[in-house]
This record gives C-alpha cells, structure tokens and sequence, in this order.
C-alpha cells in the first residue's frame, strides 16, 4: 500500500478511535450541571450517594444538608483527613460546595441489603442499650436522642446511621475518640466518643447495622430540648 494510503488508513484509525473514546464519556446537557459536578463522588460513593457494598464509603445520600456541608468543607480545609476527599474539594467554593451537599440531601436511594453479623448476642444487646438508652454510668446519653428514633439524623447537622456498615461506623468512632475527626465546639462527639470503651464501639457498631431503614428515611426535624448537651454542630 503506498505511504500516502497508509498515513490516511492510520489518520481515520485514530480518528475511529477517538470517537469510539468519546462516546464511552457521559454526555450532559449542561457542562456546569449537578450531573456534572458530582461525577467524582460517584466511583465511591454511588451514582445516587447510597453508599458501596464494601462499607468503607458510605451512604451520603438524604443526610442533612447542613452535615454535608460541614463534612465538605472540613475535607477542603484540612480539618478531616482523608487523602482522595482532600484532594477533590481542595479549591471548590462554600457555594459549590453548598449546591453538593443540597443535591445529596435530597436523594433517596434504596438501602442496600443487610449483611448478617458476626457479634455475639452479649454484644449486640450491649449495642442495643447504648443506642436506645445511653448508659448513666458513664455520663452517655442514647444515640437516638440526637440521631433520632430512627437513626436517620435531625436537621441541620446530625447525620443518619442507619445504613452504614459496621466498619464504617466503628471505624468513625474510634477516629473521634482518638481525635483524629473534630467538629465544631462545643464537640458534642468527641465529648461521647472518650467515654466508649473498644467494646462500647464494637457493640454500637454491631447493632445499628442490623436496623431496618424506617418507611421515610428523611432525618428529623430539628430538636435542641430533646439534645442531652450543646452541640456545635447543631448552630
């Protein structure tokens, strides 16, 4: 084949190529669209924010705006660590990001399957008590008293729980315990994180896992009397 032929044949190759490249990218109506935006939340966290089978990224979606929010700009700021997240949101503006946390808010995904655990009933009981009635002993009020009966968060600052994966959420607690994740004074998690034990956090762990998602996930109203102590969050 003379050269001429070959250098076409290779030119509409690579062009072939590239069009075939081009279609495999997701077109949008808009460039600057919320589409667009939360492309790269969606490898970890879900096309609608529900979260992976793996636990280790978890369910984003129908959380309280204002926790999104919070969770963004700790992220861009420096304040909560996590390579990849700093790294995404490291020069986003608080009205974007603002736009990101309302579009999750309002998301209500299906909940994924729950996965059988592996905790003792000794464990799962213990969790069960911590969740629904705190313990008077060591000063901790019940989880559902800020996170709700249902575990789905009160607005404007408290997440919801359920859903998570245990790892996850054992994993959260212990970085607040150590503190490794802050919040806003007054630190309101950090203050009930100290006084969990290891075991404390295995069986609260162990047992929001198990709980069904109530009909409405939304997170609750917000509630300051019912709150056990100030929580900066919650300002």
């Amino acid at each position: 084949m003379p050269r001429r032929l070959l250098a076409c044949a290779a030119l509409a190759l690579a062009a072939g190529t590239s069009i075939a490249q081009d279609e495999a990218i997701p077109r949008f109506k808009q460039v600057d669209s919320m589409e667009a935006r939360v492309q790269g939340c969606v490898t970890c966290h879900g096309h609608e924010g529900q979260g992976t089978r793996s636990g280790y990224f978890p369910r984003i979606a129908g959380k309280p705006a204002g926790y999104l929010y919070n969770q963004l700009v700790a992220f861009r700021d420096g304040t909560r660590k996590y390579a990849p997240m700093n790294y995404l949101v490291a020069y986003l503006p608080d009205d974007y990001l603002k736009q990101m946390a309302q579009h999750y808010a309002k998301l209500r995904p299906a909940f994924a399957p729950r996965e059988p655990s592996t905790a003792d009933a000794a464990t799962i009981d213990r969790g069960k008590t911590l969740v629904a009635a705190g313990d008077a002993s060591k000063q901790l009020p019940a989880c559902t008293s800020c996170h709700g009966a249902g575990l789905t968060g009160m607005e404007p600052g408290v997440p919801g729980l359920v859903g998570l994966r245990p790892a996850y959420i054992a994993a959260q607690l212990t970085r607040w315990r150590v503190g490794e994740r802050r919040a806003a004074d007054p630190d309101c998690m950090r203050r009930i994180a100290l006084r969990l034990s290891e075991g404390d956090i295995a069986a609260v762990a162990a047992y929001m896992s198990l709980q069904d998602p109530p009909a409405d996930p939304s997170p609750e109203s917000t509630n300051l009397v019912r709150m056990p102590f100030a929580c900066g969050s919650q300002r």
